[in-house]
């Protein structure tokens, strides 16, 4: 560089230093792009090496290319042909089912020689019975003739296994399988673990469930019963501690679905083995309505507490068919003069077809009334529980019987015979410990539940009711229990109050159905139930009754924490 210093020219070399100097004093200086850097070139070692060592990885990327392609490409191409790439399901496991005190009701099994659950496991159930019903089964997985799976999961196909599939199914994991011509696995990886499902946790007591099965199943031998159900409530919390129904399926057999000598055996016998009776089975109730129609009375005012009506056996009304004859209603026994509470004592039936219906001079709910205050309880409606399968039940109004019976209309006895749980009445066992509850509870209902401490259920419906006259309902099923026709459940270890029910059934009414339906401790209720042994002979009136004693009785001895 030159400067021209008073006319002369001195030539001088400037230093890296200043140059270093002036770049760092550049405004908006971008390192990045390496302004104000001494540039260097790049030595030829540098780009020999770099040369040589792209060429060695070519030499190694053409060897293994040739390997492959040409010194191995046929066993490669042959492997090809021969082996086989497939999907298939790491099984999650189905959630567990407890009881309300931890005992295991449905678990998986495994094949001890394929602890790595890469085949289908095996849904085990408990082996006492009771519990076929209430648990139901469930459809396994299953394979085709090449070995791949159509049905990769546990679809529950009844009872708590199909209410709550979507919580115990889980999510199978994958794996992906290399196998030869010969089936022989070449190799195998997981690509996705399986998640397992929820395990569930029921409100029932095992113990309990087993005994009112037993009981249940024993009285329809001896006797000759068709069938039976049975359920208890916990009327303050709505959980089900037990639910059972007779006769039933055994779920093993069903899941594994290997015997179908039983299973068509199942099919075909006229008992109805899949129905279960406590939540899908419709019944006349009998005489098990009166408690509901005796609160309905009272708070009406169509009868006082003290008033009595004389039942002599029978009464006679007109008879619409044939003007010259009366139609006679029976009693099944001669009263004489009874009150509310003795009426529901000894289960009057004329002391109700009059407030029923209404006789002379007394009047009577009617059919409106009846169906009202029937509903207030829940009677002849779906209760909510979560099992699959409830029914709702018919209470016989005019509306009922005008599609049921076109063209013939209402009349007075078809109200009394509807004030004593016959003619076109129909009820699930269920149904009624639920109602028995509002009674026992004073108007607090719960929907009942089969799952332990669920919030989906923690609040219950209130009917709003007139303590004093539902006392005299209460009574009056004490009554029943200490001199009435429910005298088999006066136990020494807990009052009881209950009310029986007989409703005939069958082509000439050749059959009967018995109820019981009560609840306990009497002082502080705790506990309803509901149970009825479905089409006996005529004469086997108050079987039911035994049946609930018996399971209270076992109930005071083994497990006496319920009663206290």
């Amino acid at each position: 560089m030159k400067f021209h210093i008073k006319h002369k020219y001195i030539k001088r070399d400037i230093a890296p230093d200043e140059i270093f100097l002036d770049s760092k004093n550049l405004p908006e200086f971008n390192t990045q792009q390496f302004e104000g850097r001494l540039e260097k070139p790049i030595p030829k070692k540098t780009i020999f090496l770099v040369g040589l060592s792209f060429l060695f990885f070519s030499f190694i990327f053409i060897y293994q290319l040739s390997n492959l392609q040409i010194i191995k490409g046929g066993a490669y191409f042959k492997k090809s042909q021969n082996n086989t790439l497939m999907r298939q399901p790491i099984f999650a496991d189905r959630g567990l089912i407890y009881d309300r005190n931890d005992v295991l009701l449905t678990w998986n099994s495994w094949n001890k020689d394929d602890l790595n659950k890469f085949s289908s496991p095996v849904r085990s159930y408990i082996n006492d019975p009771g519990f076929g019903l209430l648990l139901g089964y469930v459809s396994s997985p299953a394979k085709d003739s090449s070995g791949r799976y159509w049905q990769d999961s546990f679809i529950g196909k009844d009872g708590v296994e199909k209410s709550y599939d979507s919580n115990l199914i889980g999510s199978n994991g994958v794996r992906i399988t290399e196998t030869d011509v010969k089936g022989v696995i070449q190799s195998e990886n997981v690509v996705t673990p399986p998640v397992a499902g929820e395990n569930l946790k029921l409100s029932v007591d095992s113990k309990i469930q087993k005994k009112m099965y037993d009981s249940i199943s024993n009285m329809a031998q001896i006797v000759g019963f068709m069938g039976g159900a049975g359920v208890l409530l916990d009327i303050k919390t709505g959980e089900v501690l037990a639910m059972t129904s007779y006769p039933e399926y055994n779920s093993n057999i069903l899941s594994l679905g290997n015997d179908s000598k039983t299973i068509n055996e199942y099919f075909s016998d006229k008992r109805k083995v899949f129905l279960n009776r406590s939540v899908s089975g419709l019944y006349s109730p009998g005489s098990i309505v009166k408690p509901f129609l005796g609160y309905a009375a009272l708070v009406e005012n169509v009868i006082s507490p003290i008033k009595t009506i004389f039942a002599n056996g029978t009464i006679s009304v007109p008879n619409p068919y044939f003007p010259d004859k009366k139609t006679i209603f029976k009693d099944h026994g001669t009263f004489g003069n009874v009150d509310m509470r003795k009426a529901i004592a000894i289960s009057s039936d004329i002391y109700f077809y009059e407030v029923g219906g209404g006789f002379e001079s007394q009047k009577g709910l009617g059919i409106l009334n009846i169906d009202k205050y029937s509903k207030m309880f829940g009677i002849g409606e779906e209760t909510g529980i979560n099992v699959n399968g409830e029914k709702s039940g018919t209470i016989p109004t005019p509306e009922w019987k005008a599609k049921t019976f076109k063209g013939d209309p209402w009349r007075v006895g078809d109200t009394y015979n509807t004030s004593i749980g016959q003619y076109g009445f129909q009820v699930t066992p269920i149904q009624m410990a639920r109602a028995v509850a509002g009674i026992a509870n004073n108007g607090v209902i719960y929907t009942p539940h089969v799952t332990l401490a669920d919030k989906n259920f923690s609040t219950p419906e209130v009917v709003l009711v007139d303590a004093t006259k539902m006392t005299v309902v209460k009574e009056g099923m004490r009554m029943a229990v200490t001199e009435g026709t429910c005298m088999a459940l006066n136990i020494a270890s807990v009052e009881v109050a209950a009310k029986s029910g007989t409703a005939q059934v069958g082509l000439g009414n050749t059959n009967t159905n018995s109820w019981i339906i009560g609840f306990f401790p009497y002082d502080n209720p705790r506990y309803s139930f509901a149970l009825v042994m479905e089409r006996g002979p005529k004469a086997a009136s108050g079987n039911a009754t035994r049946v609930m004693s018996e399971v209270i009785d076992y109930m005071s001895v083994y497990i006496p924490e319920y009663l206290k």
